[in-house]
């Protein structure tokens, strides 16, 4: 349950023999003027202006549609919602990120700010408005892929960036609400973070640091800002799923030991300030727990393979023939390829080039006997090169009604795997992660969708597809 956190006012009266202190609940104001009378003026004002609220998705949408250029907001909306991060640790700087809920939130932004200590002021969980004719959305570094709220723009050799709200932006456009609430962080896998979480407050379980760091500190003395420590988690994966924790070289913790257990951790998702690597910053120290033994992860020889394809046989491009897979375009002409690279085989769908405003690619796998088994999961690993947009999808499915020749008349159901985003590296392989296929029977096949335009060029990056197994672990 969200815990709302109401402000008393203090009122001490003071006098000559004795001293007089009452709590009074301020139940009969919105706004209580501890926050100050020109942040109530200035939260009222918004309002009753008639602005009307806009959501994260829609505001962030204003920039990536505009071809990475910034773009100042001149109508009368805002958008409401709660600090997700906290600089009383040292681990932000003049920036602070919201998300849309305090309890399963779907989306968060950054906010930059000419202004240090801001915990004081946006404290963690605080319900902020933010007023936006006149800021700018864009991003900080151009395609670091962090959109970003900021008071003015700037021209570089990378492009034209935000830059921070003065203080008088600041205190005519953020506005504080009496309302704090309790941050429930989303709980995800490190394979299940992508992009789309950057902003929000998050709890990734069952991970740990590796070996190799054992004696190490959460920042490394040898950088000059940031210093990054690799996490590992053996959950739903052979072999370890990575992920990446930041941390500044004023944080406050910087210089106590990495745990060398198992366990939790929470804070913000963002990425490097280049934008090559999603990452998890802290808030504080004591949103890390690894008391518990470490783990052990699965091995390939803990299974059975019933299916493998490595696509070594491929053939540098051409369109993918090989024996009972299904290679379909829904839209446009663009068909799966075969690639072979410096003697190893895979297949790629992109749209570069191919002159169709919308391209749909399928590749669906021979049918698997799922009757002849049990404890059947799915594993491969993807990349992708050239991602310029969250819109450039690829999708994984499975049917057990697909007949062989007409895929849009078969019922396809999404399954859960990890897959690579724009904050993966160009052709950075991403493994699936265990998918569990044990509760389906008969005759399954896997279909690989993606989405993407050869017209639009935010949509025109490519997916590559390798090293496709059905295991059991019977």
């Amino acid at each position: 349950m969200i815990k709302i956190y109401k402000v008393f006012r203090v009122f001490v009266i003071m006098a000559a023999i004795f001293a007089t202190t009452s709590c009074v609940q301020d139940d009969d104001f919105s706004i209580p003027e501890d926050l100050g009378i020109e942040e109530n003026k200035g939260l009222d004002a918004l309002l009753t202006s008639g602005a009307t609220e806009i959501s994260f998705t829609d505001l962030k949408a204003k920039y990536t549609n505009n071809n990475s250029l910034p773009v100042l907001i001149d109508n009368n909306i805002y958008i409401k919602g709660y600090v997700s991060s906290s600089d009383k640790s040292g681990n932000f700087f003049k920036e602070l990120f919201i998300q849309n809920a305090a309890q399963h939130p779907t989306a968060g932004i950054k906010v930059i700010v000419n202004q240090v200590d801001s915990y004081n002021q946006y404290n963690f969980g605080r319900e902020v408005y933010i007023k936006l004719k006149g800021l700018y959305i864009g991003e900080e570094r151009v395609g670091n892929g962090v959109v970003t709220i900021g008071g003015t723009t700037k021209t570089n050799q990378f492009g034209t960036i935000v830059q921070r709200l003065t203080e008088n932006q600041r205190t005519q456009n953020m506005f504080r609400s009496s309302t704090t609430l309790e941050m429930m962080p989303l709980a995800l896998t490190l394979s299940q973070v992508n992009s789309s979480h950057i902003g929000i407050y998050a709890k990734l379980s069952g991970v740990e640091f590796p070996t190799n760091l054992d004696g190490k500190r959460y920042f490394d003395s040898k950088e000059d800002f940031d210093t990054l420590r690799q996490l590992q988690s053996c959950s739903g994966t052979i072999g370890y799923s990575k992920f990446t924790l930041e941390t500044s070289s004023f944080a406050a913790f910087k210089d106590v030991l990495l745990p060398t257990g198992n366990g939790s951790i929470a804070g913000v998702v963002s990425k490097t300030y280049d934008g090559t690597k999603l990452v998890i910053a802290l808030n504080d120290i004591t949103d890390i727990s690894m008391t518990n033994s470490r783990c052990t992860p699965l091995k390939m020889d803990d299974f059975t393979v019933i299916f493998k394809e490595d696509f070594e046989s491929a053939k540098h491009n051409t369109n993918l023939n090989f024996k009972g897979w299904t290679n379909f375009a829904e839209a446009g002409t663009t068909k799966w390829r075969e690639k072979n690279l410096e003697g190893n085989g895979f297949t790629e769908f992109g749209t570069f080039g191919s002159r169709a405003p919308l391209n749909i690619g399928w590749l669906i796998t021979p049918g698997f006997n799922m009757n002849a088994q049990s404890n059947e999961f799915l594993y491969f690993r993807a990349a992708q090169h050239h991602l310029d947009s969250p819109n450039n999808t690829l999708e994984v499915m499975v049917s057990t009604n697909y007949n062989g020749t007409n895929a849009l008349d078969a019922t396809w159901i999404a399954v859960e795997a990890a897959l690579p985003s724009q904050s993966n590296p160009w052709y950075e392989y991403v493994y699936s992660g265990l998918i569990d296929l044990s509760s389906y029977t008969g005759t399954l096949h896997v279909a690989f969708k993606v989405t993407g335009s050869g017209t639009d060029t935010t949509l025109d990056g490519s997916y590559q597809i390798d090293d496709v197994f059905l295991l059991t672990s019977d």
